[in-house]
Formats: C-alpha cells, structure tokens, sequence
C-alpha cells in the first residue's frame, strides 16, 4: 500500500513536471476546460440569482399577506380580462370596514391605491415622474417599510387625514442635501403642500414590479382621497395579514364569506372580487426556472465538451512522446493499474486546475456586477463543489482513453518506439 503510494505521488510530481514543461500546451488546455466551465456556473449563478432575487422580492410582498383586488394575478392559459372588466373596485367604507371589523383570522388589514406621474415640488426645484402611494393604518406593519429617517404615519395622522408624507431615496435624493435635512420641510404635490415627516432607505428596482419605493410619495389614505377619486384614477386594493397559526387557505375562506356578504351575492353567483397571494405565484416559479436551468445547463454543456475533446486530445500527445518511458516502467515492473492511474491523475489535475480558473473568474464577473448594479449575484457553494465536480468527472471520462491505452502497451514495443 505504502509502495503504490509513493508511486502515485510521484507519478503525480511527473505529471506536474509535464504540465510545466510544456507551457502553451497546457495554457491551450486549461482554456478549453476553464471556458467550459466558466460558462456552465455562470449560467447556473446568474439563473439561481435570478431566482433568488425573485423570490426575495416577492417574500418582501408577504408570504402571509393575502390581496383583495378587482384583477386577478396572472393565472394559466388565456387570461379572460372581459370577465372582470366589470367588477367594483374595492371600497374603503364597504369591504375595508366589513374585512376590518370581522375577520378573525386577520392581524392587520390595510387600504391602499397607487397614482403614477405627479409632481413634487420644493421651492424652485421639482421631481416628475412620481408615484403616489395612498396608505392606510398599519401598512407599515404588513410590508417592509425601512424608514431611514423621521418614523411612519402615527394613527391619528391617518384618521384624521393629515397632510403629512414620506418620501422615497429617489424623491428626498433629488430635493435635498441628505435625509436630515428633509424632515419637517413642506413640499407640493398635485397643488396641495404636505409636511415631510420620513425618508425611506434605498431599495433599488424590485426584480418583479410591483411598487417602486424609490421613487414615491407616501401620503395618508384619508389625505390622498381628497386628491384623487380612487374608484376613477386608481385601483384600490387591500391588504390583509394574517394572524400567527392561522393557514392562508383559513383566512382566504373567511375572506370570501365575508366579502360575499358585503356584496350581497347569491350562493349561485360568482365571486366579483379577487383574493390573490404571493404563494400562488410562487409556485407557479418553480416550473419557469426549472425551465431556464435546464435550457442553460445545456447550452452551457457544449462548451464543456470542446474543453473535454482538448483535454483527451492532448493526454493522446502525451501517452505518444512518453511511450518509452511508459515501457520501461512496465519493463521493472509496474502494474497496468499504475499507469492508468498516472495518467488519469493528470487529467484530472488539468481540469481542476481549468475549472479553478473558471470558478475565479465567475466570482470576479459577480463582484463587478454588484458593485455597478442593483441586481445581486450569489456564487454559492453548491457551485463551486458542482464546477470542481463537473470538472473533476471531465478529467476522468476525457483522460481515461488515453490512460487506458497507456495502461496496455507492450513494454518490449514502447521501449523500440523510441
């Protein structure tokens, strides 16, 4: 045993002595490989980063939250619009009070709207282009609000429909110096001056729209009516968490009882309202990138098949210049086992050294790209074992020809070849 070992290693130490000697031989190797490689966990980081920024924007959404709105989301096959052009919009004085005072299942319920396009004015500065976002109480304990200066709206601010807001990084990034110094000054929109009372953090563009915080005006529901007929200009919509311990499929049948009832529907007629979730559409994501990884993995695939014809190629160069020292060694003694395995080690040791590279530079590729944008790149360790894996596997199946045939050379004709 000790013997095979030593014979290993320096089979080993030759095999980086070849690696050496030969440099643009090996530089040509490595690129095939290193390619190969780089292209199939790049494909996989930047599909499982898609999806895990994805996914995180929509957990942000709330996996507990449930959406009484007109429109439902997405849904398979044609979407029949025709069918809920004609629904009512949700009503504050109607389904928020009815949902508010009598769901059970409910922890907080919050009513909101959203108009895009205004504009803010301070002094004789002004940001076009601005969505507003009429917020009720507690939506702030229903979403991920990160006020980064000031606080939230307290409740009797939102009772009584105070002209108070809260501005979006974008917003107070264009109209002030810093954070600080927008708290408590007075800005215009849509002809009325509201006080500013927070700042929120910068969040960057949500990978699946929905509300852009960066680049809004939060403003008190009770406030915002004054300015916009929702049920004209808008599309109201509802909030409505639920409670620990309490299953989405609880809330969403409570839901529906009572919004059936404040509608006054038959038991015959159809629902005119849409209880909508994030984990519908989350499920609904596993097939799509499913999809994505396994058309990327394969695209990537043939990549990695020029690197591993490279690699075979050149341990066939390899077994013809070192015949003759393959037929002394057979001719003192070696063991076919030996020289299978020496030149199998050098496989192996090429393409993990091109897949190294390969790994090296996908994690420089995420660092840029998430130092000059907003979308985050994730080099896991489930990769980087797959890319050492893969590359590892290459070794074996593209050097094991080539060692085979190494491993049954006549000693007597390997040593005359020379």
């Amino acid at each position: 045993m000790i013997a095979t070992l030593k014979i290993l290693a320096t089979s080993l130490k030759m095999a980086v002595d070849e690696l050496r000697v030969n440099k643009l031989r090996t530089f040509l190797s490595l690129l095939g490989i290193t390619i190969g490689i780089f292209c199939i966990i790049a494909v996989l980081t930047l599909t499982n980063s898609l999806e895990r920024n994805v996914r995180s924007d929509l957990s942000q959404l709330g996996e507990d939250v449930i959406y009484v709105q007109k429109w439902p989301w997405g849904g398979k096959g044609d979407y029949p619009w025709w069918k809920y052009m004609n629904r009512p919009v949700p009503e504050y004085n109607k389904d928020f009070r009815a949902i508010q005072d009598k769901a059970q299942s409910a922890s907080y319920v919050s009513f909101n709207f959203d108009v895009s396009n205004k504009k803010v004015e301070y002094g004789d500065d002004y940001m076009e282009g601005v969505n507003v976002m009429a917020v009720s109480n507690d939506f702030d304990k229903i979403q991920q609000v990160q006020i980064l200066n000031g606080r939230f709206f307290a409740n009797t601010e939102s009772n009584s429909g105070s002209n108070v807001a809260i501005l979006g990084a974008t917003i107070w990034e264009g109209l002030f110096p810093s954070p600080e110094q927008a708290i408590g000054k007075t800005v215009r929109i849509m002809g009325r001056e509201v006080k500013i009372i927070g700042v929120l953090k910068k969040k960057g563009e949500s990978m699946i729209g929905g509300a852009n915080y960066d680049n809004a005006i939060m403003l008190p529901y009770r406030f915002a009516r004054t300015l916009v007929d929702e049920r004209r200009y808008a599309d109201p919509y509802i909030q409505v968490k639920a409670r620990p311990n309490v299953s989405m499929g609880q809330l969403r049948d409570e839901l529906r009882g009572i919004l059936r009832a404040a509608h006054r529907l038959r038991p015959k007629e159809e629902d005119d309202f849409a209880l909508n979730e994030i984990s519908s559409a989350s499920e609904s994501l596993n097939s799509i990138f499913a999809a994505i990884n396994m058309g990327g993995a394969f695209i990537a695939f043939f990549s990695l098949v020029v690197g591993a014809f490279g690699i075979a190629n050149i341990m066939f160069v390899s077994v013809k210049e070192r015949t003759g020292i393959i037929g002394l060694k057979k001719a003192i003694g070696a063991r076919r086992g030996i020289i299978l395995a020496e030149f199998l080690m050098e496989a192996v040791l090429l393409c993990l050294i091109g897949g190294t590279l390969g790994l090296v530079l996908v994690y420089l590729c995420t660092i840029v790209i998430n130092l000059i944008s907003t979308f985050q790149m994730y080099l896991s360790l489930t990769n980087i074992i797959m890319g050492l894996s893969i590359s590892a596997g290459v070794g074996v199946l593209a050097g094991f020809i080539p060692a085979y045939f190494a491993s049954k050379l006549d000693p007597v004709v390997a040593i005359r070849s020379n």
